[in-house]
């Protein structure tokens, strides 16, 4: 059996920042981190974690003595032949990889996911059971990645054998998702041809704007097709790899009238940042400062009540719409995923930087 002995990469302490976990998980492109104290473990912390503790506190602060879970799934050493309990705990835990310890428990390496299971049995996604229609924001011109979308609109891009679209309608339908409403403009009647030349399991429904009504405004066209108490947004260059059923279960375990799906990205400015008061006088330097934001991702779960606050055959873009909301003391909510588990395949240099990344 396999022991990965690389798991310096994984290892963090209990001093450890919010900040520098989640950059160690989109560097390594793991699920899982070992809290570890001269290498013996601790816990893990994982970027759900991670997400509980944002969402508890409000903001991206905080060391991971704070929120890592101190009672990990591990296997002894000593074990690695009884494959049978390695991978019952793989499935009935669904675990990406699973911490390999001496018998007092130092670090002596891990295994994961693909080690041990054969590549026909796949962890099973969790359903979303109630019947939630996705609308799909595709009628836009796609400006970012001309001259292509010259030729054919943006939702029809390729990644690989299948065009961005459909990549975006797998990541939903793996929780059960079947409905779903294009609203079209650009180039949309070759959109619906396109879709209709093929034969899915799921439903693909079409709503033409007259106008380009921005990307909460167009969504007052299907007020009348939805009657579903919650429903999906998505613009038509992001993929999310985040789990639908927990973001949706914390949209409505919160009453939420929008919850924004946001990703936690990290910037450098490679340059002294300098502060100045009156006159040009410098108060200080800053060297390559560091910030951590939560950005909008441009997917969204939605209530219905919604559309009270979407006018007709007008233009509204759903930043504004957001902030309508605020002002009308509605229950916005931020749901947030780590930065790797945000695609945008929306310009040029992100497009080619995703296929390589997904090996396409």
């Amino acid at each position: 059996m396999i022991i990965h002995q690389d798991f310096n990469k994984l290892k963090v302490n209990k001093e450890t920042s919010v900040v520098e976990v989640l950059k160690k998980l989109n560097e390594t492109a793991k699920k899982v981190l070992f809290v570890v104290e001269d290498d013996k473990l601790l816990g893990t912390v994982t970027d759900g974690d991670i997400r509980r503790h944002i969402l508890k506190v409000g903001k991206i602060e905080g060391k991971v003595e704070e929120f890592y879970n101190p009672d990990p799934v591990f296997v002894y050493v000593d074990e690695l032949e009884n494959k049978e309990k390695i991978e019952k705990i793989l499935l009935s835990k669904k675990v990406e990889l699973i911490p390999v310890v001496s018998r007092d428990l130092y670090l002596k390496g891990y295994i994961e996911w693909s080690d041990i299971i054969s590549e026909d049995h796949i962890i099973s996604y969790e359903r979303i059971e109630e019947d939630i229609p996705v609308i799909i924001m595709a009628g836009g011109k796609g400006t970012r990645m001309k001259p292509f979308t010259d030729v054919l609109p943006k939702p029809l891009v390729p990644i690989g054998e299948k065009t961005i679209v459909e990549h975006i309608i797998d990541s939903f339908k793996n929780f059960g998702l079947k409905r779903y409403i294009m609203i079209l403009n650009y180039k949309g009647k070759v959109i619906e041809s396109y879709f209709n030349s093929l034969e899915e399991d799921y439903n693909v429904e079409f709503v033409y704007e007259r106008e380009f009504f921005g990307t909460a405004g167009g969504l007052k066209l299907t007020e009348n097709i939805i009657p579903q108490e919650y429903f999906i947004i998505s613009n038509c260059d992001i993929i999310l790899r985040c789990n639908y059923k927990e973001a949706f279960d914390f949209h409505k375990k919160n009453d939420a009238i929008f919850t924004s799906l946001t990703s936690i990205q990290h910037f450098k400015i490679p340059y002294g940042v300098i502060n100045t008061d009156i006159g040009g006088k410098v108060i200080s330097i800053k060297e390559k400062p560091e910030y951590t934001f939560q950005i909008n991702t441009g997917v969204y779960i939605l209530n219905r009540k919604i559309f009270e606050y979407i006018p007709d055959n007008s233009y509204l873009d759903m930043p504004s719409l957001m902030l309508k909301l605020i002002e009308e003391n509605q229950k916005v909510l931020s749901y947030p995923i780590k930065e790797s588990d945000y695609i945008d395949i929306g310009q040029w240099e992100e497009y080619h930087k995703w296929l390589k990344r997904l090996e396409i």
